[in-house]
């Protein structure tokens, strides 16, 4: 255990010796826990409000209209003049930062969509009349976690399948790696676009649909470290003390092969995040209404005459690609057995 914590500690100075990579790996994690918080930050309902002397919390909860002096049993719209009228008139709110969320349309625009940055819309407004501000936070939030997703899933699978072939070998290798090459030639991409035309694609859906082909990354990285592995003396001691090959898989060869494993993981994070917004760009991704990245691209190709669309979105998506870029170069170096 002493030897595994030195090793541990020697890999992570040499990580925190790449200052790019270092950096890269705080400036991600912050603005991934800021787009975590992005119902605090950007939302179309008051964090805090005061009525005849009552506390509501519209951000957490739900209220009727007639909890604040309205007729109608339905959701109220706080940007409504008459109901902020009502409202500060017994009492007092407490808006987050940016009063709108990635799908509030904006119905007080002096000019037409989509309209330039202002004092109400930070970084402007979408084709739609739609905070761009707030769909880049939104849309930040649901692409790093849309690849997180299948970044996990992906290697979880991707080394199971090619811990079983690398330490199997013979015929099962042989059919493995036959199955790879025919599943491997499937149009992903077309495959995608023939199903948007009958159902259209959710989150869940994406991710599924996209695993059952993202898998294969990490297979052959991981077969050959169980071809080497297999065929060490504490291997064969073990298999002659009658330990499982299961045991001997995944407690003793597996702690090898997750070093480049470990190494690949922020390449295939990048992978699956640029896939999603290819795919968001093309049409065939997220519902319409999402706070997609590649939605927002699509815009700012169709309204160049509005180039704070395409430009926020490109440095968002720009810079958090460039971030897991650095990581990953850190992490390789980091997990390079002669660093």
């Amino acid at each position: 255990m002493s030897i595994l914590q030195g090793v541990n500690a020697r890999r992570w100075k040499v990580f925190c010796s790449n200052r790019r990579g270092y950096f890269s790996l705080l400036l991600f994690l912050v603005f991934f826990a800021i787009s975590l918080s992005a119902e605090v930050i950007a939302n179309d309902r008051p964090l805090l409000l005061m009525y005849k002397g009552q506390l509501y919390f519209p951000v957490v909860s739900e209220y009727p209209e007639t909890t604040f002096g309205g007729e109608f049993e339905t959701t109220p719209d706080y940007h409504d003049p008459a109901l902020q009228h009502r409202l500060q008139g017994n009492g007092w709110m407490i808006w987050p930062p940016v009063k709108y969320s990635y799908s509030t349309v904006s119905r007080c625009a002096e000019v037409p969509f989509p309209a330039p940055p202002s004092g109400s819309h930070w970084l402007g407004t979408d084709d739609s009349g739609r905070d761009v501000l707030a769909r880049l936070l939104y849309g930040f939030r649901l692409s790093v976690v849309f690849g997180l997703l299948l970044a996990s899933f992906s290697s979880i699978a991707g080394i199971c399948f090619g811990a079983v072939l690398g330490y199997h070998g013979g015929w099962l290798d042989m059919a493995g790696q036959r199955f790879m090459e025919i599943w491997g030639g499937m149009p992903v991409t077309y495959l995608l676009i023939i199903l948007a035309s009958f159902v259209e694609p959710t989150f869940w859906m994406l991710l599924g649909i996209m695993l059952l082909f993202s898998w294969m990354g990490l297979v052959d990285v991981v077969r050959a470290e169980f071809l080497k592995g297999r065929k060490h003396d504490y291997v064969r001691s073990a298999r002659a003390l009658g330990v499982s090959n299961s045991r001997i898989m995944f407690r003793h060869i597996l702690p090898n092969a997750l070093v480049a494993t470990i190494s690949f993981l922020p390449f295939i994070l990048n992978g699956s995040i640029t896939t999603l917004t290819s795919l968001d760009f093309l049409g065939f991704g997220m519902p319409p209404d999402s706070p997609a990245l590649g939605e927002l691209l699509s815009q700012g190709k169709t309204n160049i005459q509005a180039p704070w669309i395409g430009l926020s979105a490109f440095a968002v998506l720009g810079g958090l690609l460039m971030l897991l870029v650095f990581i990953g170069e850190a992490a390789r170096d980091a997990f390079d057995p002669n660093s």
